[in-house]
This record gives C-alpha cells, structure tokens and sequence, in this order.
C-alpha cells in the first residue's frame, strides 16, 4: 500500500477520480440539463453502488489491490452516507481507496478496466 498516504486519504483521492469518470462518461451521452446529469451520476457515485461494485470487482483483483481495498475497508469512519448501512459505507471506501491507490500509482489502465467493469455501457445515451 502506498505508505504516504492514509487509506482514508486515498478514499478521498479515488472517489474524486471515480466520479470524473463517470461525469465525463455522462457526458458523452450529450447534452441533458445540469439536474439530470446529477440524478445520473449518483446511480454510480453513492455509496450503495459503489459498494456493488467493490463485490464485482473483488474476484479480479490482484493479491495487492485486495489488499488496498480491504484496508480502505476496514477505516473506522468518522461520518456514514446517509442513505446507506454502516457495511455499505465501508465497503464504498475500499473501492474508493483502490481507486485513490491506483491513480497516484500511474496506473490508468487498470482504473479504466475496472471502470468499465463497473459502469460498462449504461445504455443511458
């Protein structure tokens, strides 16, 4: 795991970069006012989707992202999302913290794999 960086820090980072992806896949679709864009985007940047996808993803991980996600997973959060449990929540930060982890390795490629695993084509257009 990155050792500059709190697994929270990376959370941060990583929900960041994962909701420019999906802003900017949204946006793709063409123009659509700025309220149904948001109403888009939260399908994949809330906590409960983002908990989905930690368990998609989670077979095709490497020893080493399980390891970031799983540490990202068990930070004891200050705050929950407010419409999603406690397991949910933690299990968001874990893909966040992949994410966070992936983006200050370089490792664009492997965000973007993993970015359309989760999202793929949305048929939103």
């Amino acid at each position: 795991m990155d050792n500059h960086h709190s697994a929270q820090n990376l959370a941060y980072l990583g929900d960041a970069v994962f909701e420019l992806m999906v802003r900017q896949r949204i946006l793709s679709y063409g123009n659509r006012p700025v309220n149904a864009l948001n109403k888009l985007a939260k399908r994949y940047v809330s906590a409960k989707a983002q908990a989905e996808f930690y368990y998609l993803i989670e077979p095709q991980l490497s020893e080493e992202e399980l390891g970031v996600m799983r540490r990202g997973r068990n930070v004891n959060p200050k705050t929950k999302a407010k419409n999603a449990s406690v397991t949910e929540y933690r299990h968001a930060t874990g893909f966040e913290t992949l994410m966070g982890y992936l983006y200050l390795k370089g490792n664009t490629a492997r965000i973007e794999e993993i970015f359309e695993k989760c999202i793929g084509d949305t048929n939103e257009k």
